[in-house]
């Protein structure tokens, strides 16, 4: 009697995986049944939101339904990730640098969401991240600019636009043992501008908002905190090829959907989002704008929030901040 039973019981799990399999797939083929809305926490024009308005340009041919970039700037992140939560819809995704919530433990007494809500589901960029000098410090190099902090302790400031960019300069800051005055600003389009007046002394950010200023020789870009050398802009070094490991940290951007989206839906729009940075056209736009096309699956885009997250934790110890929960 006891081995019918088990037999039985065989079969029904045999069925019940390969319906849960079959259920998966239909599942990932089927969506998206309806427009599908990138929600994006900075301005129109910054890198990330190029990247998601190229791919909102060319998805639809594979989805079959249109793409809708909506910008939500302001808050720290926080209104973006926020709307993507309260949402709870596998339409709505957050398409955005892992540094606007990566360091929000670090930034804020208590976060009015938890990160749990949202999961990975691809990978799509490393933004390019600089550390900036206006052209009329004549400094040109890391090296340089310590050497010049530590001859006038105190006399030199930073832009601070709040994030993980922030922590980091100023966990170097500490690591270097450099005194600089922190200048607060509300977006960092503001703080470019005065860098490139000189009215503001260093200040680390997309490398892409600082283009401009670089071409029309009112800033220097004097490293890049990316772990690897760009092989767009060759003759700016990376933070630790210019001896600052302390400096380094790679710029993130990826894809975020609700917490129960199921990992079939989720690998395919990552296998979609490889296949569209293939080209080569969008290659080429994407490095203009101080992106460089690095695509991953929900894995991995989950291994590399786990790597930025621990290099914020150490920040935080080096400032010692106890994260928020």
């Amino acid at each position: 009697m006891r081995r019918p039973l088990l037999r039985l019981l065989g079969i029904l799990i045999v069925a019940l995986t390969t319906w849960a399999c079959g259920h998966a797939s239909s599942s990932a083929q089927s969506w998206p049944t309806r427009p599908v809305r990138f929600i994006v926490p900075l301005g129109p024009g910054s890198g990330v939101d190029i990247t998601a308005r190229m791919l909102a340009d060319k998805l639809p041919a594979k989805w079959g339904q249109p793409v809708v970039v909506e910008n939500r700037p302001g808050g720290d992140a926080i209104i973006a990730i926020t709307a993507v939560i309260a949402a709870h819809d596998d339409h709505v995704l957050l398409f955005a640098p892992a540094s606007t919530f990566t360091a929000h433990p670090y930034l804020h007494d208590k976060l009015p969401y938890d990160i749990n809500d949202l999961v990975p589901i691809a990978r799509v960029t490393n933004t390019l991240i600089a550390l900036g000098v206006p052209t009329s410090l004549g400094v040109s190099s890391v090296k340089e600019l310590a050497a010049k902090v530590k001859a006038a302790p105190g006399k030199l400031n930073y832009a601070s636009v709040t994030g993980a960019n922030d922590l980091l300069f100023e966990s170097f800051l500490k690591t270097e043992h450099l005194n600089m005055a922190k200048v607060p600003y509300k977006d960092p389009v503001t703080a470019i501008n005065d860098l490139s007046e000189g009215r503001i002394h260093a200040f680390v950010g997309a490398y892409a908002i600082m283009r401009p200023r670089i071409l029309a020789g009112k800033v220097k870009a004097i490293a890049l905190t990316n772990s690897k050398h760009a092989a767009s802009l060759n003759d700016i070094p990376t933070a630790a090829e210019a001896g600052f490991k302390s400096l380094e940290m790679d710029g993130l951007v990826g894809l975020l959907g609700p917490r129960d989206m199921p990992l079939a839906v989720r690998n395919r729009i990552a296998a979609d989002i490889r296949a569209e940075l293939a080209d080569p056209q969008v290659v080429a736009k994407l490095t203009t704008t101080g992106q460089v096309i690095n695509p991953g699956s929900p894995a991995e885009f989950a291994e590399a929030l786990a790597e930025q997250r621990a290099k914020v934790a150490d920040i935080g110890k080096i400032l010692g901040i106890k994260p928020a929960h």
